[in-house]
């Protein structure tokens, strides 16, 4: 991923209303959810839900397909994911102790730091 694609997808990610709509559409997978169903479930208006979706879509972390009259929503996996890698490998070269942290620690460690080295990504 290109540097200033990753700095569009940081840009657009330091809003909270933003990181509640991505953290929102995460377990919708590819279906996704429609323009009104995530306006009503985070309380906004619908200008306002729509300046924020056209800036997570312009940064390439979600998508949005039309069916009928409605506007599906959805997390770009690729998109965010390549944000994520590029951090990891370029910004931060890797680092394991960086890495570690981004584990999903497991159910009886959970209050554990895991530093042990993990695959490349």
């Amino acid at each position: 991923m290109e540097r200033g694609k990753v700095l569009s997808a940081l840009s657009a990610l330091a809003n909270d209303q933003r990181l509640d709509l991505i953290r929102l559409l995460m377990p919708k997978a590819e279906t996704g959810m429609a323009a009104g169903d995530i306006g009503r479930e985070l309380g906004l208006s619908a200008s306002r839900l729509s300046f924020h979706l056209a800036a997570l879509e312009q940064a390439g972390l979600i998508r949005s397909r039309k069916v009928a009259r409605h506007v599906f929503y959805a997390v770009d996996p690729a998109g965010l994911g390549g944000t994520i890698h590029y951090l990891l490998n370029d910004c931060c070269m890797g680092n394991a102790e960086v890495r570690a942290c981004c584990r999903a620690p497991s159910q009886d460690t959970a209050h554990t730091l895991d530093l042990t080295p993990g695959p490349e990504l």
